[in-house]
């Protein structure tokens, strides 16, 4: 019982959200002005991006929010977003992605800058685990251990993509070295060879003009 109640303790989901103050611009070269959070997230997984916002519509600041892989792919663009915001997509690529808040000044505003807090869900913990327990019926416990167990499936997908990872730099690793090796041997090769060379020919040369 205790180590369960240890491993439940321990695989319990993060609920400290990411506040910062977002300064408006009066919105020249706006794309120097956003500010991005990134973070990685493997294929076809579920991510769930929600942006609790201050302020209002037409209080003269819009606030607008990006939300992009580092291939290409963009999952959402909201735009003069206030008030709590979700935003639920399924990974296209394991690849990193951005979520970029940009705050433009639109009219007269009290305020110069807007309240942000931001809270990112990947993978297990992204589920609605309340409407999973009420449509299946589940127990309080049953549902937190069977979203323990997708947590714990999930980490062991990443340390077998991170292990995959590491072989492959492995073995560019050793590649590169042996290919390395043998430029440095076919160098020494060459310059012994040259030095040969230059000394047969100089002998020819001085015999030739009767030196030696």
């Amino acid at each position: 019982m205790e180590l369960l109640l240890t491993l439940l303790t321990l695989l319990l989901p993060l609920t400290t959200a990411l506040k910062f103050d977002m300064q408006a611009h009066p919105g020249h070269e706006s794309a120097s002005k956003e500010r991005c959070i990134r973070n990685f997230v493997a294929k076809d997984q579920l991510v769930v991006v929600t942006a609790t916002v201050s302020g209002n519509r037409g209080d003269g600041q819009t606030l607008n929010m990006h939300i992009k892989d580092a291939v290409g792919n963009d999952y959402a663009h909201p735009r003069d977003i206030t008030g709590e915001g979700r935003y639920a997509f399924t990974s296209h690529a394991d690849s990193a992605f951005d979520v970029c808040f940009e705050n433009i000044l639109s009219g007269a505003s009290s305020s110069s800058s807007k309240h942000i807090e931001l809270d990112i869900d990947i993978g297990a913990d992204a589920k609605d685990w309340s409407a999973i327990q009420a449509g299946e019926k589940l127990k309080p416990v049953e549902a937190e251990l069977r979203r323990i167990s997708e947590v714990a499936k999930e980490v062991v997908e990443e340390m077998e993509f991170l292990r995959g990872r590491e072989m492959r730099l492995r073995d560019t690793n050793e590649s590169t070295n042996e290919r390395v090796k043998w430029f440095a041997v076919g160098t020494m090769g060459m310059l012994v060879a040259l030095g040969v060379w230059q000394v047969v020919y100089l002998r020819a040369y001085f015999r030739s003009k009767h030196l030696i």
